[in-house]
């Protein structure tokens, strides 16, 4: 039989090789091959099945997400808290239409991670109008201090939907 013919015989039985291995590890005598090991007990077919499948129990834990959402009403209980910074990332000319309290303004284009001060240890949120912007922020800021950032999910819309405070200028309250 040509090794051409061989392989095409084989094909379909590739899949099953992972159990066929670990039902072989499972019967006849382990003894020589658990001494071999050092004693651990775990047959190798085992061990090559469950590598095959990618299972793996000692696995770190994936890591947070670098940009991770605040809803309106959860970053509202934590500003009267006072225990976050908030930072507008929207342009001047949307600023001017209303802000969220105690939120300081650095627009996107001027936002530099690095010049951030970050020493009074509250934790930064970030917003614009819709959060696409502050999603990019907190990319940013996520990657310069390697840690995951939050940032208001459905930004200032959202906000205003929820009918939560918004701070007007003084020259658009005449």
């Amino acid at each position: 039989m040509t090794p051409a013919r061989r392989a095409l015989l084989l094909a379909p039985a590739m899949p099953l090789v992972p159990a066929l291995l670990a039902l072989a590890a499972c019967g006849g005598d382990r003894g020589a091959a658990d001494e071999q090991r050092g004693g651990s007990g775990a047959p190798i077919g085992f061990e090559l099945a469950m590598a095959a499948t990618g299972a793996d129990d000692t696995a770190p834990a994936a890591p947070p997400a670098p940009v991770q959402p605040v809803t309106p009403a959860d970053l509202w209980a934590r500003i009267e808290a006072g225990n976050v910074r908030v930072i507008d990332v929207r342009t001047q000319a949307e600023v001017d239409s209303g802000i969220i309290p105690e939120a300081e303004h650095i627009p996107l284009d001027q936002f530099d991670p690095a010049k951030l001060d970050l020493s009074d240890g509250r934790e930064v949120v970030l917003y614009c109008r819709s959060g696409r912007r502050s999603a990019i922020a907190a990319q940013q800021l996520a990657a310069a201090i390697g840690g995951p950032v939050q940032h208001l999910d459905g930004g200032m819309l959202a906000w205003e939907a929820q009918g939560l405070p918004v701070d007007k200028p003084e020259h658009l309250e005449d």
